[in-house]
């Protein structure tokens, strides 16, 4: 049979990394003046301001909202523009100054390095490592194909594939600033651990299942093509990726995120307080499940689904119900299963739903039972 190459997908970050890793040789390099003193200089004065605005995000909002417009405080178009006002550049601002941390982060941690550190790997040290690394290595729908394709052809153990693969889409940067700014250190803290904690159980059972006969036959005769590699990169292009980053990954989400605090701003003005206690309250049993299956056709990302479950919480709904809605939503959402089918025959795409989703009910009905 004739052997597969398969490259990565567009959006995937080898292309990027590769142009900015060769930024000298294609005539795109920075100018002289951003380097060295001048431009620990600007980032100094760039984070400088942007806490001084931040800190002023609250008192804007409550003035645009009640003076500037004249709403009143306390009604429901008061509130429900006043969290909009709010909550609409505060994620903004924590996303870009977060993705531009990552994104120097990552512009060492390519998805090739990633394939190396991990194969070879023995399962249990293999799922912990593929989960972490998950959270900072390029992740998007589309490149979840040329992903386990390289990962499997590189000798990577299947059960460990998953686990990033679980990971990678549900325990990232954009979710966990958004839990952060919305919700509180706490809540991110709590859905950092039990989303990694998922994928490693999750891939580590996959793994001693040994379906291994129920991945397409022709992945394993396919050659991954490595991603783009960085080869002494200068902080400068490590900025300057970092900058890539921002644009790419905010031009990506932004609309979403919008519309999400767009409705969680209309449920926080017009929802009644204590109404969705009835509803996804902790004495409702039946609500964690229909919240899982409720997530899985969402067709949304981290960026939609985080402001209304904040606004959710606020009215009453259980934190268990909503973290296990959100996380269903984004780790087994159908469009990235249609895109697995092409690699996993539908028997081995039923156990992965299967098993996460058990996790994911799990940690819905223990959070709400402690908490």
């Amino acid at each position: 049979m004739e052997e597969l190459n398969v490259k990565p997908c567009a959006c995937s970050s080898g292309k990027k990394l590769e142009e900015i890793g060769t930024l000298g040789k294609v005539g795109k390099k920075e100018p002289e003046f951003f380097s060295g003193k001048i431009l620990w200089a600007a980032l100094t004065v760039a984070v400088v301001t942007w806490f001084a605005l931040y800190s002023q995000l609250l008192s804007f909002s409550k003035y645009f909202s009640f003076k500037f417009l004249g709403l009143i405080p306390g009604s429901a178009i008061g509130e429900t523009v006043q969290f909009f006002v709010y909550d609409t550049p505060k994620v903004l601002m924590l996303l870009g100054l977060v993705i531009f941390g990552i994104g120097i982060i990552r512009s060492y941690v390519t998805v090739e390095w990633t394939r190396k550190m991990l194969a070879g790997r023995r399962e249990s040290v293999g799922n912990v490592m593929a989960a972490l690394l998950g959270v900072v290595t390029p992740f998007c729908s589309c490149s979840a194909v040329p992903l386990f394709i390289g990962f499997v052809a590189g000798g990577v153990p299947l059960g460990v594939t998953f686990s990033f693969l679980i990971s990678a889409p549900m325990v990232n940067e954009v979710a966990l600033v958004l839990l952060y700014g919305m919700m509180g250190w706490k809540i991110a803290t709590l859905y950092f651990v039990t989303g990694i904690t998922i994928a490693i159980v999750a891939g580590w059972i996959i793994g001693r299942l040994g379906m291994e006969k129920h991945v397409e036959g022709w992945v394993k005769l396919a050659t991954a093509n490595p991603g783009g590699t960085l080869e002494a990169m200068s902080f400068e292009e490590r900025v300057s990726f970092g900058l890539e980053s921002v644009k790419e990954i905010v031009g990506k989400v932004w609309l979403y995120m919008v519309l999400g605090i767009a409705a969680g701003a209309a449920i926080h003005g017009y929802v009644p307080e204590g109404m969705m206690a009835s509803i996804m309250g902790k004495g409702a049993w039946w609500a964690v499940p229909v919240s899982v299956l409720m997530g899985i056709p969402m067709y949304t990302n981290a960026a939609g689904v985080i402001p209304i479950v904040d606004a959710l919480l606020g009215k009453g709904a259980a934190l268990g119900t909503v973290l296990a809605f959100m996380m269903s939503v984004i780790a087994l959402s159908f469009p990235e299963m249609v895109i697995l089918r092409k690699v996993l025959k539908p028997k081995l795409i039923a156990v992965f739903v299967g098993v996460v989703a058990g996790g994911i009910l799990i940690v819905g009905y223990i959070f709400n039972m402690i908490i």
